[in-house]
């Protein structure tokens, strides 16, 4: 049906629906604005919505006390007597360094390639953001837009999930912290913070680490390297992946001369400059593993786990000229021994592929069960005949051995060798650097050894080595080596023998003795010289300086086995590990390197008892002293514990040994002052030497730890006496020649001195040589006898 003005009901209706509820018709750009509105304020009312969700989050945002008093996790450090660090202990490898002390270059580097607008924004780079959506939409490679702030906030606060919630709370906290932190502190605490790889936290411990320095002395190479660890510790770590860290500190420093953080000149310079990385970032200033760990345990004693992150430092008693003088003297000492004997052959052997690619990776993984031992290197033997060695080492580096380098091992090269026993393609060998030039087949030894050096006066150990390689063997043969001392042990007889009538020109028979079963108690003995030569009756004092084991026999029978243990406890020894038996005067009991160092003292000092410690001191994190050693010092009246005039005739022995004994190659020293004994056990068990020149003590010994020969001659003057003289030569060198002054209540007559109470005449005056003792004496006798075994 039509209307009056010819249109339909169809049409009307259809006319209503495009007008707005004012009548007015609904345009295209109507109904752009209308949509607009629409998104508009439901934009408006989000941001509401998240500005009220953000409001009511802000006040429930963890405090900032972990960040406005910043105490983080500080491991225990070791540190040698004159400051060179040591060892590091704990989760978390950190040095804390206040802002002022972190150099310029290294903040300007951070800058550049992780914020360079910090000082500039409010905790959040708007900028930033922008630009990295940009060019992430573009098609870039990833950028992200977290400042260092938010970094902060993330790292002390948040998980590392990645969720809208997260980043929320990331920006609340860096609002949060920019609002009561200043610049400068956020940007000390992200340095200190963040982790660098190989355990270290913070850029100070990361320089430590990589390059062996302190921060305060890092260049720009070295600190735009450090600065592209944050992003990727492991991905960028120069020592896992030297060729990306190095393609990232390239990029680093192109930034930083952009933003003319740097000069030209500095920038080539930089970018040329080859870099010198710590392949073993385990490695200190100085070989001081044993002194490392000794502390350690002792300091756990007190502080329990605290130890581990309160940030203390252990101040020792070593110095790092006498601990490298040990550790060179014990390793010089041990591969000297190998030379001496043969060659044992290769660590291993394998089966090399023929493609090279599978070929480096066997090399690679066999290598890698056979770690260098400091200039001691694995290697993989390529080609081999008997003119010459090809070989690879673990760091890839192709070497050859030819001509005398190959003389340690020929026999190995024949083609006569059993296929078993030849150097062929494929064998795992040990080489060395002769003089740092021609290259050498060597081995790992199988023998250990030990050295300690103490000041006599205190008992402060000057330094000290446990064993050939800690890596290989943590046992510290200095502290829980219990071994014979063999003759080391006489002169604690001779000075016994002092308290009982005897002098040094006491005349002694060495002669053949011997004990029945029906005398021992037990079974027969007959002891022998080592030498197995007797020289007839001679004086106490040459008994000592050529180390007859009639003599002391003689002696301890004389005095008794009971009486000689009593006495030589006063040096420290345990009675129960030294029974009071006649083999006692051949020290067939057993000590430690460091409890015969703490007795060789008592001499050199003398008379006074000194306990040896390592620990001088232990601080906190500010330096607060929280414990100090405390030692018996020699000169305090309350410390003898044997008389003055007995500690000097005992030294004077001593010296004779050196001068005429069985120690004449200490001589080398051109000291007057030089003082000691050699110790061999028998069957040449253990090898020692304990001497000492002026106040300080050295003790060397030699030995397997499944005890067993260490070969016909090899004795403690060939093995342990060498490492105390290569020690000495360097510890003595600025240590002037002191003559000792002879103690009252001494009288002289001819070339020998006397207690002044038992003058020539008197006293005991020979032993064994056909004359008998007294009735007391002879009874006396018969009772020692039965104190044998």
């Amino acid at each position: 049906m039509k209307s009056s003005n010819g249109s339909t009901k169809s049409d009307k209706q259809a006319r209503s629906s495009q007008a707005t509820p004012g009548g007015r018709p609904l345009t295209p750009r109507r109904i752009a604005l209308i949509v607009a509105g629409v998104l508009g304020g439901g934009a408006l009312a989000a941001v509401l919505v998240v500005v009220f969700a953000l409001a009511m989050a802000y006040p429930n945002l963890p405090a900032l006390d972990t960040l406005t008093d910043y105490r983080p996790k500080m491991p225990l450090r070791v540190f040698s007597a004159d400051g060179v660090l040591i060892g590091e202990f704990g989760e978390e490898r950190r040095t804390l360094v206040r802002f002022a002390e972190i150099p310029t270059v290294m903040k300007k580097a951070v800058l550049a390639i992780e914020d360079d607008r910090f000082y500039s924004h409010g905790g959040v780079d708007y900028l930033g953001i922008l630009r990295a959506a940009v060019h992430n939409a573009t098609g870039g490679a990833r950028q992200g837009a977290s400042t260092i702030t938010q970094q902060v906030a993330r790292n002390f606060f948040l998980s590392s999930e990645q969720t809208l919630k997260r980043k929320a709370y990331e920006v609340l906290l860096a609002w949060k912290i920019e609002k009561n932190l200043s610049k400068d502190q956020i940007l000390e605490v992200y340095m200190n913070q963040i982790y660098l790889g190989q355990r270290a936290f913070g850029f100070s411990s990361a320089a430590q680490i990589y390059f062996g320095k302190n921060l305060k002395d890092i260049t720009v190479a070295e600190a735009a390297m450090l600065a592209g660890l944050p992003k990727a510790p492991s991905a960028y770590n120069p020592v896992v992946n030297p060729k990306r860290a190095r393609m990232r500190q390239q990029y680093i420093l192109v930034r930083m001369h952009q933003l003319g953080y740097i000069t030209d000149a500095q920038f080539e310079t930089a970018k040329a400059e080859p870099l010198k990385i710590k392949t073993d970032s385990g490695e200190f200033g100085v070989h001081a593993e044993y002194v490392a760990e000794m502390a350690r345990q002792l300091v756990y004693e007190q502080f329990k786990e605290e130890t581990y992150t309160r940030g203390l430092n252990v101040f020792t008693t070593v110095t790092k000229a006498d601990q490298d003088a040990a550790y060179l003297a014990l390793r010089r000492g041990v591969m000297d021994y190998e030379k001496r004997h043969p060659y044992r052959g290769p660590d291993a052997y394998i089966d090399i592929p023929n493609v090279k690619e599978d070929a480096d990776e066997a090399i690679e993984t066999e290598l890698a069960e056979h770690p260098d031992s400091d200039d001691i290197i694995a290697a993989m033997v390529l080609q081999a005949n008997a003119s010459g060695i090809v070989a690879v080492t673990a760091s890839g580096e192709e070497i050859r051995i030819s001509g005398a380098g190959l003389a340690f091992a020929r026999e190995w090269l024949s083609d006569k060798a059993a296929p078993n026993r030849r150097l062929r393609r494929g064998a795992v060998i040990r080489v060395t650097q002769e003089g740092g030039a021609t290259w050498s087949v060597t081995q790992m030894p199988e023998i250990e050894s030990a050295f300690v050096a103490a000041d006599a006066t205190d008992g402060s150990i000057r330094a000290l080595v446990g064993g050939f390689d800690y890596n290989r063997n943590k046992f510290n043969h200095v502290t829980q080596a219990w071994r014979q001392p063999g003759s080391s042990f006489k002169p604690f007889i001779y000075s016994a023998s002092l308290e009982r009538g005897l002098s040094p020109a006491t005349i002694i028979n060495d002669a053949p003795i011997s004990f029945d079963a029906g005398q021992t108690g037990g079974q027969a003995w007959e002891p022998k010289n080592y030498d197995g030569k007797y020289d007839g009756p001679m004086t106490m004092r040459r008994g000592l300086t050529k180390s007859k084991n009639m003599i002391s026999i003689r002696i301890l029978h004389k005095i008794g086995a009971k009486y000689g243990q009593e006495y030589t406890s006063r040096f420290g020894f345990d009675p129960d590990k030294n029974p009071p038996y006649l083999t006692l005067a051949l020290g067939a009991g057993s000590t430690t390197p460091l409890q015969m160092a703490g007795a060789y003292a008592v001499f050199a000092n003398g008379g006074y008892r000194v306990s040896p410690f390592l620990i001088s001191k232990v601080t906190d994190a500010d330096g607060k002293i929280l414990s100090q050693a405390a030692p018996d010092k020699a000169g305090v009246d309350g410390n003898r514990v044997i008389d003055e005039r007995n500690a000097f005739l005992v030294d004077s022995m001593l010296k004779d040994v050196v001068r005429y004994g069985t120690a004449t190659k200490a001589l080398v020293l051109k000291r007057a002052d030089l003082a000691g004994k050699t110790g061999t056990t028998n069957d040449s068990i253990d090898a020692w030497f304990a001497g000492y020149a002026g106040n300080m003590v050295g003790i060397a010994w030699i030995g397997y730890d499944q005890p067993r020969n260490l070969g016909n001659k090899e004795t403690g003057g060939g093995l342990a006496l060498p490492i105390w003289i290569n020690y000495m030569q360097k510890a003595l060198k600025t240590v002037p020649v002191e003559e000792r002054v002879v103690p009252a209540g001494l009288v002289q007559y001819g070339d020998e001195y006397y207690y002044a109470e038992n003058p020539p005449g008197t006293g005991v005056q020979s032993l064994d040589v056909g004359t008998r003792g007294t009735p007391a004496e002879e009874k006396q006798k018969d009772a020692v006898k039965n104190e044998l075994f």
